[in-house]
């Protein structure tokens, strides 16, 4: 299948893809619509895995997310078998939640750790990370930064590792001023449907290098305008590059083909 967009970010082993998954994969097969199926925990990044295995326009990441460092320890040896399958092209979804995780100093350190073996892991495969960072929904009375936090590791395991490190920050949600700071770290961002309903993220947008940019939906959440509301699937990834490139003020092609080539580029696939 000749990909035309990549959705570089879902979750279609999700339960909420179970009794339609046939006519979910169809449409995306209609409209070239590549994707990576992202990983959540031990299971979903087995999931993700057996999905992908016999689609070649389906690629598979695996990890453990942030939020679920508390419920499920963290095997370097077992993922580290889950990517030797030629299918894995990145190592997450992993990184700092201060979002739903209250930003406590214990729990903090046990994400930052966590994530840490993970980049330890992406390092010694070649493969790139697939991370997640969202800071406390109100931030000014002292509250810890995910972003800060995140930037700051980063930027100690670049100096350690160097070109060996790299990956995207996905579901982007930061500023044009923190998007500058991955960018000077090898680092893309990943935007997604919310773009279709608030102009909060314009801005970065605009800024941001075409290539250092991609799509994606995170499905089965964050549906796009016109589909808000419902369940998000890969297909409505078309929705997203419609508003990168209307924000951008750009050429639809010309968009569309440059973020499926730097899909290809970071993930090498």
């Amino acid at each position: 299948m000749t990909q035309k967009y990549f959705d570089i970010h879902s979750h279609i082993q999700f339960p909420q893809f179970s009794k339609d998954k046939k006519e979910v994969l169809g449409r995306m097969e209609d409209e070239g619509v590549g994707v990576l199926v992202v990983g959540v925990d031990a299971k979903s990044s087995e999931l993700a895995i057996r999905e992908v295995v016999e689609k070649d326009y389906l690629f598979a990441t695996v990890g453990l997310h942030p939020n679920d460092v508390f419920k499920e320890s963290f095997d370097i040896s077992y993922y580290r078998e889950l990517a030797k399958n030629k299918k894995v092209v990145a190592i997450g979804e992993c990184g700092l939640d201060f979002f739903r995780t209250k930003p406590e100093k214990e729990k903090i350190q046990k994400q930052k750790e966590v994530l840490e073996a993970h980049i330890a892991l992406a390092v010694e495969l070649n493969k790139p990370l697939m991370i997640h960072c969202r800071d406390p929904l109100r931030r000014g009375g002292g509250e810890a930064s995910a972003h800060d936090d995140l930037i700051d590791i980063l930027k100690s395991k670049k100096k350690e590792h160097g070109d060996m490190l790299l990956g995207n920050i996905h579901f982007f949600t930061g500023t044009k001023e923190i998007a500058k700071k991955y960018f000077e770290l090898d680092f893309t961002i990943s935007f997604t449907g919310v773009l279709t309903f608030t102009h909060d993220y314009d801005e970065v947008v605009k800024y941001a290098p075409l290539d250092m940019i991609m799509s994606e939906t995170d499905c089965p959440f964050a549906a796009p305008v016109p589909h808000r509301g419902e369940r998000n699937e890969p297909v409505y990834v078309i929705e997203v590059v419609k508003k990168i490139a209307e924000i951008r003020g750009e050429d639809f092609g010309i968009v569309r083909g440059a973020l499926v080539e730097n899909a290809r580029r970071v993930f090498a696939l």
